[in-house]
């Protein structure tokens, strides 16, 4: 009797966990945080398609919308600027967050509409808040095939595959490469633990150029990314001596979706009292 009802117990954990799962819900560990977490309903009030995918370093605990999608892989769009970033300033292809590129004078845009902040000299601080697709194609340029390659490979960046030579200005946002949102959390948790084959200097600009917004309370650091119809946000938080990091991926399908990437990031963050 005792072994039928532990068989029975072990089947009802089992379909609860299915539950849980297939609700895209997660319980805290966290004693002030002792209830369900639930980022779907932001997702169906938002009217967007995607997941979300937020570690707490301290907790080791992870939350998320949609798991499935947080391990498919997808174009890294602009997000690949962070890593394009690291290694131009390691390289020397570009000297710090002060030095300039010329303008070519060719006005640019995206999505059929004119990029006004695009279409004049920029430095590396300005080209990544920006998101400037022609001054980080120019560093990829820059760095060369087989010495972006072999990057790609030392911090082993999503799939690793850049393509041939002729790709390395535009391999992150038609080619072959290719990372998972989990895959993007592991890479910002290496670079905020400072784990990556990179300088203090060159780190410390990197981190210095991605933050979104700073406050007595807390620092956000993120980057957005578009490509294939596919949007992206991703960075991390740190607050309360502790540290946050995210991955948000969506459907681009409405013009709606590329500040729904950002607030949808932020309502779940606020789920679990943050920001």
């Amino acid at each position: 009797m005792k072994k039928l009802l532990s068989l029975l117990l072990l089947a009802i954990l089992a379909i609860l966990g299915s539950w849980l799962v297939t609700e895209h819900r997660v319980y805290s560990q966290e004693p002030e945080l002792q209830q369900m977490v639930n980022f779907r309903r932001h997702f169906q009030q938002l009217g967007i398609d995607g997941s979300i995918i937020i570690y707490d370093l301290n907790g080791d605990f992870v939350y998320e919308h949609n798991p499935n999608r947080n391990n498919s892989a997808f174009l890294p769009a602009s997000t690949y600027k962070i890593p394009n970033s690291l290694i131009a300033l390691e390289t020397g292809v570009i000297k710090d967050d002060v030095a300039v590129l010329t303008w070519d004078g060719i006005e640019r845009g995206f999505n059929g509409s004119f990029i006004e902040e695009w279409n004049q000299d920029l430095n590396i601080r300005l080209a990544f808040q920006y998101s400037a697709v022609w001054f980080y194609q120019v560093l990829a340029r820059k760095i060369g095939h087989q010495r972006m390659q072999n990057f790609v490979n030392q911090i082993e960046y999503g799939n690793q595959n850049i393509g041939s030579p002729e790709d390395i200005d535009r391999f992150w946002l038609e080619g072959e490469l290719r990372i998972t949102p989990k895959q993007q959390i592991d890479f910002l948790r290496r670079l905020y633990q400072n784990n990556l084959p990179f300088s203090q200097r060159t780190i410390d600009i990197v981190k210095d150029i991605a933050i979104v917004e700073q406050t007595p309370n807390y620092t956000l650091r993120g980057k957005t990314g578009w490509a294939s119809n596919v949007g992206w946000y991703v960075g991390y938080l740190e607050q309360d001596d502790n540290v946050y990091f995210f991955a948000t991926n969506l459907d681009m399908k409405s013009e709606i979706d590329p500040a729904a990437r950002i607030e949808v990031t932020r309502l779940c963050l606020q789920d679990l009292g943050l920001l």
